[in-house]
């Protein structure tokens, strides 16, 4: 065996929280390696180990790099040997070119002074090798999320990598995105290319991954040998969770009501270009009691839908009507939604989410003050104990409720988000991605408490790109692309291919 990294023993200790406890890791030379786990197993938290993102005296244990001892202080330290991470959260600059993010700390420059036809020639050589065939002075908020993607890797084969680690590469790209990037990492795999892949879509690492590690609490389980041996998916969750999941959606038995939420002619025009209509004459209801699915592909409109139910917090020029019991509200502010029972919770955690500097007890009650704030000013003692209650009802797995949001895994950081509208005690819960970036341990309990708060009455909207996601806890489906809805189905009729003809249909229209 030819191993590039080995790390032995690896343990790493956060306040009240031991992260890592004894791991011990080996990779391949050229293969491609993945690690899965729950969140919370320390995942990320090994990979910044490796990256010196934490530096070598805050961790015991060693790492071997190409047979040497190393310690590295920092990210810089492990970029000079060639080990490049990717984090989940990509770290470019918006509003800089891609040659500009490609060489921003590594500038091409004579005399001090940029050279910046070199710097362009050279960000085009990288971005041809990784399949990107953009100007290198495009803006990077004018490329996707999968362009950026390849951003990131074309910047890290411009640093030499050897060992490229990739923390979620796939979470936030569609299926088409996503397939291109395995596909970019089989290619830099036949160059020699070393990689770790975090993921948690199982189907993805059977595809890819020739070794695949499990890590649970902190601590290894077990490393599969996946070359020429198709992966048993179960095992993998098995050694994940530490029990068996034949199920991956809990079982539910519906007990669906009267209509009480309906949106007619629903018509939004683009935030910035007024001209250009992003939802066109929407109309759909939901029952008491009933989980409502919105299918379809990246950019086809629901999340500008939803977002603009709620408070018109997407677009202008909105016309349409909501009704709540049959009659018409006014949800045209945030603080009107919420006062009419609509709740909507964002797709992206992170950035909209929560305030993750801020800890538990802060964060629960921002959507609704009056439990802990009646007269006007904070009781920090019932502050504290309407925490403590969503904690423990949402099993919010934390040090305390005074751990940060920041430092929570993102299951927990996706049922803290749940607590925050939760205690708003909405009638109707809109829930964009709900699961995107968790493990499927974390998965299953979000999807069982989408259950319980649909069988307290509620409606709940989920959005969703993964369709077995939303043929597993529906009770019925909207299609939806380009604006529109192009088709509804029962949980019974719905399928698959029925979704995608549904798409394609108006597509090819």
């Amino acid at each position: 065996m030819d191993a590039i990294l080995e790390m032995r023993g690896i343990t790493k200790v956060f306040p009240g929280v031991k992260a890592l406890v004894d791991v011990n890791l080996t990779v391949e030379r050229g293969e491609i390696h993945a690690i899965c786990g729950e969140n919370g197993a320390g995942k990320s938290t090994l990979m910044k180990v490796l990256s010196g993102v934490y530096p070598a005296d805050t961790y015991d244990g060693e790492i071997i790099y190409e047979g040497e001892v190393r310690r590295f202080s920092s990210i810089r330290d492990s970029e000079h040997l060639g080990i490049i991470i990717i984090h989940q959260e990509l770290a470019l600059a918006p509003q800089l070119s891609i040659a500009e993010n490609m060489f921003l700390g590594n500038e091409i420059a004579k005399n001090g002074v940029i050279d910046w036809y070199a710097t362009h020639e050279n960000a085009r050589v990288w971005m041809r090798k990784v399949g990107l065939y953009d100007s290198p002075a495009t803006l990077i908020r004018d490329i996707g999320v999968g362009k950026q993607q390849m951003v990131e890797i074309a910047k890290a084969l411009a640093k030499d990598v050897k060992l490229l680690i990739l923390d979620e590469p796939t979470a936030s790209l569609n299926e088409r995105d996503s397939q291109a990037l395995l596909d970019l990492l089989l290619g830099l795999k036949q160059q020699g290319i070393t990689s770790i892949m975090i993921s948690h879509k199982l189907n993805e690492l059977a595809r890819v991954a020739d070794s695949i590690t499990v890590l649970r609490d902190g601590m290894t389980v077990e490393t599969l040998d996946c070359r020429g041996i198709k992966v048993d998916e179960s095992r993998i969750v098995r050694g994940m969770v530490g029990r068996e999941m034949s199920d991956r959606y809990p079982k539910r038995v519906s007990n669906i009501g009267e209509t009480f939420f309906e949106v007619k002619d629903w018509v939004v025009h683009h935030h910035l270009h007024t001209d250009r209509q992003m939802i066109k004459n929407v109309s759909m209801h939901v029952r008491k009691g009933e989980v409502v699915g919105i299918a379809g592909l990246m950019g086809s409109g629901r999340t500008e839908f939803a977002m603009s139910v709620f408070g018109r917090a997407y677009g202008k020029r909105i016309s349409g009507k909501v009704l709540v019991n049959g009659k018409e509200v006014d949800v045209s502010t945030i603080p009107k939604a919420i006062a009419h029972g609509i709740a909507y919770v964002t797709e992206d955690r992170k950035q909209l989410g929560l305030i993750l500097n801020e800890d538990i007890r802060f964060n629960v009650p921002l959507a609704n003050m009056k439990p802990v704030a009646p007269n006007g000013v904070i009781d920090r003692e019932e502050e504290v104990v309407l925490a403590r209650t969503f904690r423990q009802r949402l099993n919010i797995r934390s040090s305390s409720v005074f751990q940060q949001a920041v430092n929570l895994s993102g299951g927990n950081q996706q049922k803290l988000v749940l607590s925050k509208w939760l205690n708003a005690d909405p009638t109707l819960l809109i829930l964009d991605e709900p699961t995107r970036g968790i493990d499927v341990g974390a998965k299953y309990e979000i999807y069982t408490i989408i259950h319980q708060l649909a069988d307290s009455g509620r409606g709940v909207v989920v959005i969703s790109s993964e369709m077995p996601e939303l043929l597993g806890i529906c009770d019925r489906i909207y299609v939806m692309s380009e604006g529109r809805f192009v088709g509804e189905f029962s949980a019974t009729e719905a399928t698959q291919e029925k979704i995608m003809a549904a798409i394609m249909k108006l597509e090819v229209a």
